[in-house]
C-alpha cells in the first residue's frame, strides 16, 4: 500500500500548531473521492460562472458601435409608422 504525504501545515503566528494531516491511503482516498456531497453545489457554481462569463461577453458585444447602430436602426424602423 502506497502513501501520499503532504507538506507540513504551518499555523499563523502566535497560534497553537496544527495537527498533522492523516496519511492518504488508498482506502481513505476511495472514501474521499467517491463521496458526492457538495457535487450539486459545485455544479451550480460552475454554471453560474459560465452564465456570468456569457453575460460579460454579451455586454462587450452590445457596447460595440456596429451592434448599437443595428439595434438603433431596428427600433427606428419598428417605431416608424408606414
Amino acid at each position: 500500500m502506497s502513501l501520499i504525504t503532504f507538506p507540513v501545515r504551518r499555523p499563523p503566528r502566535g497560534e497553537a500548531p496544527l495537527p498533522p494531516l492523516p496519511p492518504l491511503t488508498s482506502r481513505r482516498a476511495a472514501d474521499l473521492f467517491t463521496d458526492d456531497a457538495g457535487a450539486a453545489t459545485a455544479e451550480y457554481a460552475v454554471a453560474t460562472m459560465a452564465a456570468v462569463a456569457f453575460a460579460g461577453l454579451l455586454v462587450v458585444i452590445m457596447r460595440s458601435d456596429e451592434v448599437r447602430g443595428i439595434l438603433t436602426d431596428l427600433v427606428r424602423r419598428a417605431l416608424t409608422v408606414a
